[in-house]
């Protein structure tokens, strides 16, 4: 059997694109996130999914000197000539520790949703962690020690009954109860929420992720070469770390 692709096709004088004349049907009649989301999805996005995944791309584009952007700045540093290898380095910095969590997020809110009492399933995902001494991913942040200030201004962009988003608060509930203080999500579990309430399935959501971040390394990149940090970078770590034998 021959294997096959449902993504795009091309020939001499078209290109196909989900069943779609990428020149006639999608050139000039779909935004690069509607675009995103056909490709990605295989089917037309409705415009609360487009509006919705805008939100989280521009959410988390950018967020500083993070690791991700020092590691495309270091690498332009030492290969000035190799644009997407500065990129590509800092996309591989996009994991379980930076910015890469709602994935996961996604996959604890998706359990806790379908389940008849969330508040219960929450509490018990929560001391199931706790039990093994793991984490909850998308909970407390090492700089927005508070409400990370891209949380509200997510979630206001779904209704209050947003399953997705009633999972998150019962975490965040199930959270503080046990800890005895306070515990709030952060930016990936809000993004987690709003991408399973646009239907996002939660082994995308990286990805998504992943198309913002390389926006923002292009951003650092460009500025790299022309207002150059890299060498600081390097010095400064250098200055920081002594040898020991």
């Amino acid at each position: 059997m021959t294997a096959t692709t449902h993504i795009c096709g091309y020939d001499a004088d078209s290109i196909t694109l989900r069943g779609k004349d990428l020149v006639n049907d999608v050139i000039g009649h779909y935004s690069f996130t509607a675009a995103f989301l056909l490709q990605a999805l295989g089917k037309e996005p409705s415009p609360e999914q487009v509006k919705l995944i805008d939100l989280v791309l521009v959410t988390i584009m950018e967020h500083g000197l993070v690791p991700s952007a020092v590691a495309s700045r270091l690498t332009l540093h030492g290969a000035p000539e190799s644009f997407q290898g500065a990129v590509a380095a800092g996309l591989l910095g996009v994991g379980d520790r930076y910015a890469g969590t709602a994935g996961k997020c996604g996959e604890l809110l998706s359990q806790i949703m379908g389940q008849a009492d969330i508040g219960s399933a929450a509490a018990q995902a929560v001391a199931d962690a706790r039990s093994r001494k793991q984490p909850i991913p998308g909970f407390g942040h090492p700089i927005h020690k508070g409400r990370d200030p891209r949380v509200d201004r997510l979630v206001e962009h779904l209704p209050a009954d947003a399953p997705a988003l009633q999972a998150a608060f019962a975490i965040e509930q199930a959270l503080t109860e046990s800890l005895g203080k306070p515990l709030v999500m952060n930016v990936s579990a809000a993004m987690g929420a709003v991408m399973a309430h646009a239907q996002i399935p939660a082994n995308m959501m990286r990805g998504v992720v992943l198309v913002a971040r390389c926006a923002g390394l292009v951003g650092h990149v460009v500025e790299e070469m022309n207002q150059p940090i890299g060498n600081d970078l390097w010095q400064g770590a250098e200055h920081a770390i002594t040898y020991e034998e």
